[in-house]
């Protein structure tokens, strides 16, 4: 439904509600009809199940996103509405009619690296694992578009693992602003709708002393309870239809294939629905399905490292199906340049920086296997997913050089000089993102470049650079030269690169200030922080350039909380 006046009330928001999950999808038989379900336990069947949040008590508003409230239709004044502000710190219980007085979790699988695992699971057999404190509250048609809104850090639900479902402050804050962070820089993302936090309710998580450069937290901390609202077209994950493929495969009831078949089908109409005929035979579907996902995969994960994203853990659980960013919990952004960057202290180096290609091709086969078993008796389309499957690495391979080629200013990838030139960075000890932004202004010598040096190279490698800056000037000129105008054509490749270049993105040392501040009430970071954030590639006034176009600060390179975390959140 088009939104043709700003929304001001929940009242006129329940107009726009419409659940096709709820509506298309099974729930747990085992489940209750009116969202009484916070206990642990194993769900063997069913797409979801009902569950009502866990208000925060005296509920406290920090932000919301301007930027989303505009795109969906919302008047700003609704996010500090006493109705608003209910609804979305978790009280579900005086929602307007026809909005539901519940809403739903949904169970997935765990895939590591391409090996499913169900030890995570407390019940040892995978029917456990799922969103132990996420729950969707309502899905909106605004202005044309579906939406799907979930709360995070609502509460137990029966996925919880017997954890307490709740989100600290620290990591509702950075999810919230990342969200919006990575919309501006243009990459595929969940977005963030608001932030509340409890003023009484607290909870204890691992974490670093004051000052700690442990590498593992070392003292439980008391902490801010908060619940976030992240946004998205829908949440579905390859780890959910690794569950459902899982259960068709084992045959583990008698209505399993014909659940992965269903969601399936739900997820081609939430999220690929313009691009895939339905009225095709559905084996026809899902071959197209697999191919249009391998597309979105490869062109986001190349987005990531364009900007310097590390998603941390990048389990099949946190890959969203219709090819966006989702989950962000122990993610970074790559300031001291390390290929194999990785600030979760759990991660490893398969989830590091510049191997993200490798883990998305992980978890692109696990969800080519998972299609399988929709295939079984068609050889001519499962031979087609097969070398869809196959062909996964060429097409990542393609998206990384034309993502490099357009970082670089050139019209195409040149593997020389980029291998030549993320060397020297390795071997110099270069800040990735200020390094490319600098690059971008096409500088005749290193003046400039230095900035993003975290100390000064041997001479001997200070010529190599001036080598390399001038081979790569001469590609330049070259590419320049071959459109006539060389003038223009360089003015213009510059443009571009500084729309490839973000200046200002995401540094750590200069969010945790931030959410400190908030843990005393003081929330003047963080709205400082969203207009930083959500203008990454614009020149902005000299004191923000000050403060936070900058190397990281000596004192922070090994600092616990700051160069690297643990999941605690």
């Amino acid at each position: 439904m088009e939104v043709t006046e700003r929304i001001k009330t929940l009242d006129e928001f329940a107009k726009h509600v419409d659940y096709s999950l709820l509506n298309t999808l099974s729930a747990d038989p085992q489940s209750t009809s009116d969202g009484d379900d916070h206990d642990p336990r194993q769900v063997f069947s069913g797409h979801y199940v009902p569950v009502t949040p866990t208000p925060l008590t005296a509920p406290k508003y920090i932000a919301h996103s301007k930027t989303l409230f505009a795109e969906l239709g919302l008047d700003d004044s609704l996010a500090t509405s006493k109705d608003f502000t209910q609804l979305f710190a978790g009280d579900m219980s005086g929602v307007p009619a026809p909005m539901k007085p519940y809403g739903w979790a949904t169970g997935y699988a765990l895939s590591i690296y391409g090996t499913e695992y169900t030890q995570q699971c407390p019940f040892r057999t995978g029917n456990g694992y799922g969103d132990g404190r996420a729950i969707s509250i309502v899905e909106a048609v605004l202005n044309g578009k579906r939406w799907e809104m979930q709360l995070k850090g609502a509460g137990r639900t029966p996925y919880c693992r017997g954890a307490d479902g709740r989100a600290v402050l620290r990591s509702s804050v950075r999810e919230f602003l990342v969200q919006e962070h990575m919309h501006a820089l243009g990459i595929p993302t969940s977005r963030s709708l608001s932030l509340f936090m409890s003023e009484s309710d607290t909870v204890d998580r691992p974490w670093y002393r004051e000052g700690s450069h442990s590498y593992e937290p070392e003292v439980m901390v008391e902490n801010i309870t908060a619940i976030s609202t992240r946004v998205a077209p829908s949440f579905l994950r390859v780890g959910q239809i690794e569950l459902f493929a899982r259960r068709a495969r084992c045959n583990e009831h008698s209505e399993a294939l014909k659940e992965l078949e269903a969601i399936v089908k739900h997820l081609i109409e939430r999220e690929y629905s313009s691009e895939i005929d339905t009225t095709t035979p559905f084996e026809e579907q899902v071959v197209t399905l697999a191919a249009l996902f391998r597309d979105r995969l490869t062109s986001l994960v190349s987005g990531w490292v364009r900007v310097g994203y590390c998603q941390g853990n990048f389990n099949s659980d946190n890959c969203a199906a219709g090819g966006f960013t989702l989950d962000y919990g122990p993610f970074g952004f790559c300031e001291f340049f390390e290929a194999d960057y990785q600030p979760w202290t759990g991660g490893g180096r398969h989830f590091s920086f510049l191997n993200q290609p490798i883990a998305a091709q992980k978890n692109f086969d696990m969800f080519c296997r998972s299609l399988m078993p929709l295939l079984e008796g068609n050889s001519e389309q499962l031979a087609k997913l097969n070398e869809i499957n196959d062909g996964f690495s060429g097409v990542m391979e393609r998206a990384m050089e034309s993502m490099w080629a357009t970082k670089l200013g050139f019209a195409n990838y040149d593997h020389d000089l980029l291998i030549k030139l993320l060397q020297l960075m390795l071997r110099t000890g270069v800040d990735y993102n200020l390094f490319f932004r600098e690059l971008s202004s096409i500088p005749e010598d290193m003046t400039g470049l230095t900035k993003s040096f975290y100390y000064p190279p041997k001479a001997e490698v200070m010529t190599e650079w001036e080598t390399w800056l001038q081979s790569w000037r001469e590609r330049i000129e070259k590419d320049a030269g071959a459109q006539g105008d060389v003038a223009n054509t360089i003015a213009t490749t510059a443009e571009n690169m500084r729309k490839a270049n973000p200046k200002f993105t995401w540094r750590e040392w200069l969010i945790v200030p931030a959410y400190k501040a908030a843990e005393k009430g003081d929330f003047t970071q963080i709205h400082e922080l969203q207009n930083i954030l959500t203008a990454p590639y614009d020149e902005q006034s000299e004191e923000i350039e000050n403060k936070y176009y900058q190397l990281r600060p000596l004192e922070f390179f090994s600092a616990g909380g700051v160069a690297h975390y643990s999941c605690s959140s």
